[in-house]
């Protein structure tokens, strides 16, 4: 078994491009750690719907070059055995460790095969990639990424030619295709004959950004931003000029891309402690608003002044903006269909309903929700918003920074706020209010320990409220694809489970609707509203066992 396994190393060295990581696999070989080995070469990465997401460094269940060719081959197989030999490939790229790499690896791999290759021209946000394969007319795209992912992890996202994310039979299929890849020295990867893209793309991108206001809408929100140390600023101040909003005041020390993330213990805007250099900022500067992205600036967060939190400014979760931008597109005169995954709030359903859009819910992920039929907007809790899907089929940062700046414009002229509006709602629909349980894990057997528990005893009351249907999602519904999921209805209250599908998490999502008959019973329908989730969050983790 040792022996194999120091074999199996060293048909893996043999073949590795990447000197960096073949050095560290070397190294394992010559002390012998058979145990980080075993660890290395226990399978290999993935290929799902969120395409590979891993740790940097050398063997089949990390990411590296080796890795990133080979999902390359079995990916340009797969669209040559759909027909689209000689299609065009876009390919897109953040500013992590070995995301260049990996981006000029995908380019030689997609020429050798006989598609045509283009690369953005520098490290630039996720949507303008989603953007450029519609505008280009590409058969499909690759965006280097780990999103909001700790600095050790890079990732790789597949996107077919209608803009949107991967989903089945086709990350299946894609999957088949990178297992049926031979030898590395097989793959084809010439030294060039792949497109550099000009600052063009961009431009294209930025013009797309203006047609998200309405034409003479207020634009004098001031705003403290911060690129977490991503890939956002550039593109973000330049929308934000064009459109003629006051330029942000930018959070210096994480303007910058920087792989390290040096400030930040995770770059995630909902991660404590992420925030905390923003809110200083904002405190020197006073704006009306903080505008986050996440490090490939396809999330949005957004942060208000709010005298009874602690410093001083409130962070909105990913619901209350969600709620927001549906309550101004509803002003605008916003036709078509909003959509939203099952673990964001039933606010949307509720706005949707009572202004006549059409409203869906889907799975997870801005893979489901950018393939609704009439689409106008979709979002989910996440900090993931998809203001103008005609552009890009996949929740965009820029454009939702925008979509926030012009409400609070509009309201700022109007003496309000956003914290006003949430009100507004509130009293209109009931105070919906939502909470998640996360709990990250090293070893994966508990998130599957969790959930079997769940299963075999599910709760039949969470806070006192009792369990009026439990769903679970492996089975698929009227209108839902199977997925790993359970949902809960109680009186007042929505719970759904389910394991993370792009980091080592069991995610719970907790919703409860309080009735508010005015506004003096606003601090109260919050003051319920915060007890209940934190009893039914306390019941769930016991029931879980987590």
């Amino acid at each position: 078994m040792q022996h194999d396994l120091i074999a199996q190393a060293r048909t893996w060295l043999a073949e590795d491009p990447d000197p960096e990581t073949r050095d560290e696999l070397a190294a394992l070989i010559e002390a012998g750690d058979t145990q980080e080995l075993a660890v290395r070469f226990a399978g290999t990465l993935q290929f799902g719907t969120a395409g590979l997401r891993g740790e940097l460094g050398a063997g089949p269940m990390r990411m590296n070059r080796s890795v990133v060719i080979r999902a390359a081959a079995g990916l340009a197989a797969y669209l040559k055995a759909q027909g689209q030999d000689g299609g065009l490939v876009v390919i897109g790229y953040d500013a992590r460790y070995k995301s260049a790499d990996f981006a000029r690896d995908t380019a030689a791999v997609m020429t050798g095969a006989g598609l045509r290759a283009a690369v953005l021209p520098r490290p630039l946000p996720t949507p303008v990639l989603a953007y450029a394969i519609r505008h280009l007319g590409a058969v499909a795209g690759v965006e280097v990424t780990a999103s909001h992912n700790p600095p050790r992890d890079n990732g790789y996202k597949v996107y077919l030619g209608d803009g949107s994310q991967i989903v089945p039979p086709a990350d299946g299929e894609i999957a088949a295709a990178i297992a049926a890849v031979g030898p590395l020295a097989d793959v084809v990867r010439p030294e060039g004959g792949w497109e550099v893209l000009g600052e063009d793309v961009l431009d294209a991108y930025l013009t797309r950004t203006d047609a998200v206001l309405s034409v003479g809408s207020p634009r004098t929100a001031r705003t403290v931003y911060t690129a977490m140390h991503g890939v956002g600023a550039s593109v973000l101040t330049a929308a934000f000029e064009r459109a003629g909003f006051p330029a942000p005041v930018l959070v210096a020390e994480q303007a910058e891309p920087d792989p390290a993330f040096p400030t930040v213990a995770f770059p995630n805007p909902e991660e404590p402690g992420a925030m905390d250099l923003a809110f200083a900022t904002a405190r020197r500067a006073a704006p009306d608003l903080i505008i986050a992205n996440d490090p490939d600036a396809d999330r949005c967060a957004v942060a208000v002044p709010d005298a009874a939190a602690e410093g001083g400014w409130r962070m909105l979760r990913g619901d209350e903006v969600g709620a927001l931008l549906a309550a101004h597109l509803v002003e605008r005169g916003a036709s078509g269909v909003f959509a939203e995954s099952i673990v964001s709030s039933s606010l949307l359903g509720r706005i949707a309903e009572k202004a006549g859009i059409g409203y869906e819910e889907t799975l997870t992920g801005f893979k489901w929700i950018a393939r609704v039929d009439g689409l106008r907007y979709g979002y989910e809790e996440a900090l993931g918003y998809c203001v103008d899907p005609e552009g890009v089929r996949d929740k965009d940062g820029i454009t939702a920074a925008l979509l926030v700046a012009e409400l609070a414009s509009v309201l700022k002229e109007r003496g309000r706020t956003l914290l006003d509006l949430l009100d507004d709602l509130a009293l209109a629909h009931g105070l919906h209010a939502t909470d998640q349980l996360s709990v990250r894990v090293e070893d994966l057997t508990v998130i599957a320990d969790a959930m079997a528990r769940l299963r075999e005893q599910p709760p039949t009351a969470l806070a006192g409220l009792a369990v009026t249907s439990a769903e679970d999602l492996t089975r698929g519904t009227d209108r839902l694809p199977p997925t790993d999921g359970l949902r809960y209805h109680l009186e007042g209250a929505r719970v759904i489970v389910r394991p993370s599908g792009t980091e080592p998490k069991l995610k719970c999502y907790l919703e409860v609707v309080v009735p508010v008959a005015d506004s003096a019973g606003l601090p109260a329908a919050r003051a319920r509203g915060a007890e209940l989730l934190a009893a039914i969050k306390r019941d769930l983790a016991a029931a879980a066992g987590i």
